[in-house]
C-alpha cells in the first residue's frame, strides 16, 4: 500500500511541497542574524535615524555621515557630512519624521573635524536658517570647533548681510551658532536625553569622541570613528543598540603599507567589531560609516556574519532603527 501511494502523482507532489516547506522553515531558522533592515521596537518613542552612512567616496546611494536620535518630536544630530540637510529633508517628506523638518534642526553632536563628518556643516548653518529657522544651532564638539565655526562665518558673511539687508528680510538669529567645545563626560542633558561623550582612538586625532544617549526608554551609543577601544564596550555595555563604523580589511588597498597602517590606526575591522560587540552586549549592533574599500558590502556583511553571532544590521541611508 505505502509503495502504491508514493506512485501516485497526486502523493508525489503532495510530499514535494511538504519537503519544499519544510526546508523553508529549516532556512529561516538557520538565517544569519543580519537582516538588513530593523524597524525600533513596537511602541518605543525614542527611533534613530540614519541620514548618511558614507565616507569621502562619493557615492551617490550613501551621503556623509550622519544619525539623528529622534525623541518626542525633537532630533539629535550626530555628525554633519555631506548632504545632511538633505537626508533630513528626505526623512521629513518621505518617511514623516516631523522632527527632522529642516527649520528645526538646531543642535549636532560632532564626533571629530574630519572633512567627511563636517562638510554638512555650513549646510546646517545656513539652510535651515533660509528655510526659515528662526534658533541658534547649538553645535557641540572637539577643540577646534570654535575656530572652524568663526571660519565658516567669515566665509558666508556677505551672503549673511545681502538675506538680511535685502529684499529676503531674513532673521537676525537663525544662522547663528553657539558653540560648545566639549571634554569627556556629560555634555548636555535636557527633558528627553542625557549625552555622555567619551574619547575614542582615531589614529592621531588629539580629540575624537563617541556619544551615549540616554532616553527614558532606550540607550544609544555611537562609536565615532575610531579603532578598537574598550570606551565603547564601557559605554554601551548591555545598550539597546550600538553604532559602529567598520572597514573591509580584504580590500586591494591594504596591500599599500601606509594603508594598512592607516586602517588598522584609524578604524575597526568586522573581526575587532566582532570582539567589542560580544563583550558589549548591544541589544542591536547597527553597522555603519562602512569604509567597502571598492568591494560589495555583502562581502563586508559576510566577515560580519561568520565573526558575530548577536543580531546586527547594515545599516542604510534613512534607515530607521
Amino acid at each position: 500500500m505505502r509503495n502504491e501511494l508514493l506512485k501516485s502523482p497526486i502523493t508525489l507532489n503532495r510530499v514535494f511541497i511538504c519537503a519544499f516547506i519544510w526546508s523553508f522553515i529549516c532556512a529561516l531558522s538557520c538565517a544569519p542574524a543580519f537582516a538588513g533592515d530593523a524597524a525600533a521596537p513596537s511602541g518605543t518613542k525614542t527611533r534613530v535615524v540614519v541620514l548618511g552612512t558614507g565616507t569621502p567616496v562619493p557615492d551617490p546611494e550613501r551621503s556623509g555621515p550622519a544619525v539623528a536620535v529622534v525623541v518626542n518630536g525633537r532630533a539629535y544630530l550626530v555628525d554633519c557630512g555631506p548632504g545632511v540637510v538633505r537626508r533630513a529633508a528626505a526623512a521629513f517628506q518621505k518617511e514623516g519624521i516631523k522632527a527632522l523638518d529642516i527649520t528645526s534642526l538646531n543642535i549636532v553632536f560632532i564626533t571629530h573635524l574630519h572633512s567627511d563628518h563636517t562638510l554638512g556643516y555650513p549646510d546646517l548653518i545656513f539652510s535651515p536658517w533660509v528655510m526659515g529657522r528662526t534658533d541658534a544651532l547649538h553645535a557641540y564638539g572637539p577643540h577646534g570647533l570654535k575656530s572652524m565655526t568663526k571660519h565658516i562665518e567669515k566665509a558666508w558673511a556677505e551672503d549673511v548681510r545681502v538675506r538680511r539687508e535685502g529684499l529676503e528680510q531674513e532673521t537676525t538669529t537663525g544662522y547663528r551658532v553657539k558653540v560648545h567645545e566639549i571634554k569627556p563626560g556629560v555634555v548636555y542633558r535636557d527633558d528627553n536625553v542625557r549625552v555622555t561623550a567619551f574619547l575614542v582612538k582615531h589614529g592621531i586625532w588629539k580629540e575624537a569622541y563617541g556619544y551615549k544617549f540616554e532616553t527614558k526608554d532606550r540607550k544609544i551609543v555611537f562609536s565615532g570613528d575610531t579603532a578598537p577601544t574598550d570606551a565603547v564596550v564601557k559605554a554601551c555595555d548591555g545598550c539597546d543598540l550600538l553604532l559602529h563604523e567598520t572597514y573591509n580589511p580584504e580590500g586591494q588597498q591594504m596591500s599599500i603599507p601606509h594603508w594598512n597602517e592607516y586602517f588598522h590606526a584609524f578604524h575597526t575591522s568586522p573581526a575587532e567589531l566582532a570582539d567589542i560587540a560580544r563583550r558589549a552586549h548591544p541589544k542591536l549592533l547597527v553597522v555603519y560609516h562602512q569604509v567597502l574599500l571598492k568591494l560589495p558590502e555583502d562581502d563586508l556583511a559576510r566577515q560580519i556574519g561568520k565573526a558575530y553571532a548577536g543580531d546586527w544590521v547594515m545599516a542604510r541611508d534613512l534607515g530607521v532603527y
